[in-house]
């Protein structure tokens, strides 16, 4: 029987796009197949703030950052803490996309048209040694044009080869199995869902209309990861982090559940690493939701206070930005799974930042005078003044008396004394008096405030939380936000994976999320920030163009 395609690629998202237009752009036919509709085409990435991590960039150098590659790669191993056995893999896409990002990445995204907005941001500082964990110099690159920005280069070149007739679409079409045949994995089978013009992200039909099968020399695994389905979430929450959430809010559409990974390891695919992942502690619940439990993060400068469910100031230095995961284990030490932010209206003007596409109209419209306007604006940007109206989450008063009072409602626990929250505060606040200080906090903003790029759009000027004239204050109740699977297939650096018995599985090949971003975990246990989306670049390409030659 003849192949239906030389190549499937199970999923539209990035990785899968990616992919796809490589094994195109080789000559090759390829199927995407995606389970939603064409209006979901580019996955997550489309949702996303649009980071990208870049080493020794020009908009770094213009800026004054000196960067390197041996200066990254000892960032991504001392946040990745490679141990296991299972880390060889891993640790070598680890070192491959650093080269990566340190390479070639930027030019090849440039010459499809991708642009970046001049100011990099600094995500993950954190604040421990050298060798451990954080960004030592700002990487974060915006595309301009957020998440959809990253997407239309690939959809673009997707679309042209679909005019050439060497790619097709199946949307609404579900993979149930793989089929094997002689050892060689050689097509799917599946369940066709009706049509549903639902809008992107919203929850669309399962309801089956018919079946389907497709044969091909190679199938690529780029279903995403787990982020959606909290019960998987919770399944695999590694107990380093203290017990699972109750309350967990998503940052990801529900079809997001990683049933195709569930269906590709029971094809004997080797799944490695499932208990590392990524989720975010400054969540806030979406006042406009489009999919169910719909959170969105919070990007926040270095000022807020940071406090725990009882009110006390979380450790140094688990400050706004520094680190993601330490804070999530120090948070679920303290038997809640929520903590708080209180700052002031100069703060939240200054240094708050919603990720999403959606959130960011200005850099997503690639309108620079909106974008300008952030600078400018007495108020902070019209998406996050519409939280601080809307939003479930802020609790905004006068004076201090009153905002512990709103809080203690909000959060209904009645365990924040205003003594306590008030002897914290005019702690730090009298270290604003000096340049120089003790308080680590007031450190990190004052280092902070040394980079530019931080200085003119990202970092409050220090002042006291407690004068007035900087109000009125504002406390944030945050919540646990799904988002990221850290760990997946095993594969080479060919995208190849390798089955429960330790040898590649002829024909599989896995990518993005699915894959851990490649090698099945290639970030480790922590994430330097704009490694995402990039990861999902890396190893899409590397699976379509491995693929393309293994096919003949």
């Amino acid at each position: 029987m003849a192949d239906d395609a030389d190549v499937i690629v199970v999923g539209g998202g990035l990785s899968g796009l990616v992919a796809a237009t490589e094994i195109a752009d080789a000559g090759k036919r390829v199927i995407v197949v995606e389970q939603e509709g064409e209006q979901s085409l580019g996955g997550q990435a489309f949702w996303s703030f649009g980071g990208l991590f870049l080493v020794d960039s020009p908009e770094q150098r213009r800026l004054g950052i000196k960067d390197s590659f041996e200066l990254a790669l000892q960032d991504w191993m001392g946040s990745a803490g490679f141990d296991r056995d299972e880390d060889l893999w891993p640790r070598r896409w680890a070192q491959a996309y650093v080269a990566f990002a340190a390479g070639e990445k930027r030019g090849w995204l440039r010459a499809m048209g991708h642009r970046i907005f001049p100011v990099v941001g600094w995500a993950e500082r954190g604040g421990y040694d050298a060798m451990s964990h954080g960004n030592s110099v700002p990487r974060f690159h915006v595309t301009w044009g957020t998440g959809p920005g990253v997407v239309a280069p690939f959809e673009r070149r997707a679309r042209e080869a679909q005019a050439r007739g060497v790619l097709s679409f199946k949307f609404r079409h579900r993979v149930d199995a793989l089929s094997i045949t002689g050892g060689t994995v050689d097509g799917i089978t599946g369940s066709i869902l009706e049509p549903d013009n639902v809008a992107r992200g919203k929850s669309s039909s399962r309801k089956i209309i018919g079946g389907f099968s497709l044969r091909a020399q190679a199938v690529i695994i780029a279903s995403g990861g787990i982020g959606g389905n909290h019960e998987l979430v919770r399944q695999n929450w590694p107990k380093r982090l203290g017990d699972a959430p109750k309350n967990m809010i998503s940052g990801v559409p529900e079809h997001v559940d990683g049933r195709m990974i569930g269906i590709t390891e029971e094809a004997g695919a080797r799944l490695i690493n499932r208990d590392r992942m990524w989720h975010y502690v400054e969540g806030l619940r979406n006042w406009s939701p489009i999919w169910p439990r719909h959170g969105i993060r919070i990007l926040p400068g270095p000022s807020s206070m940071w406090f725990d469910a009882h009110g006390k100031r979380l450790p140094s230095p688990l400050y706004p930005g520094s680190d993601t995961l330490g804070q999530l284990h120090y948070i679920m030490s303290t038997g809640y799974d929520y903590s708080w932010f209180v700052l002031t209206q100069s703060i939240i003007k200054k240094e708050f930042a919603l990720s999403g596409s959606e959130q960011n109209p200005d850099l997503t419209g690639k309108s620079w005078l909106m974008t300008a306007r952030r600078a400018t604006n007495k108020g902070a940007p019209a998406p996050v003044e519409a939280f601080k109206r809307h939003g479930a989450d802020f609790v905004v008063r006068d004076n201090l008396a009153d905002l512990v009072t709103g809080m203690n409602a909000l959060a209904g626990d009645n365990l924040l004394k205003l003594d306590d929250l008030k002897a914290q505060i005019e702690a730090r606040d009298r270290e604003i008096a000096n340049p120089y200080v003790k308080d680590a906090q007031v450190m990190n903003i004052h280092n902070a405030r040394k980079y530019i790029g931080d200085r003119l759009i990202r970092t409050a000027k220090p002042h006291r939380i407690l004068d007035s004239t900087h109000g009125p204050l504002i406390a944030v109740k945050l919540n646990i936000l799904t988002r990221k699977t850290l760990g997946g297939f095993e594969t080479d650096l060919d995208a190849r994976v390798f089955g429960s018995d330790g040898n590649i599985m002829p024909g599989l090949y896995a990518a993005g999320e699915a894959a851990g971003f490649g090698g099945g975990g290639m970030h480790g246990y922590r994430s330097l920030e704009g490694t995402f989306l990039g990861g999902c670049l890396f190893s899409g390409r590397n699976a379509g163009r491995a693929a393309a030659k293994a096919v003949g």
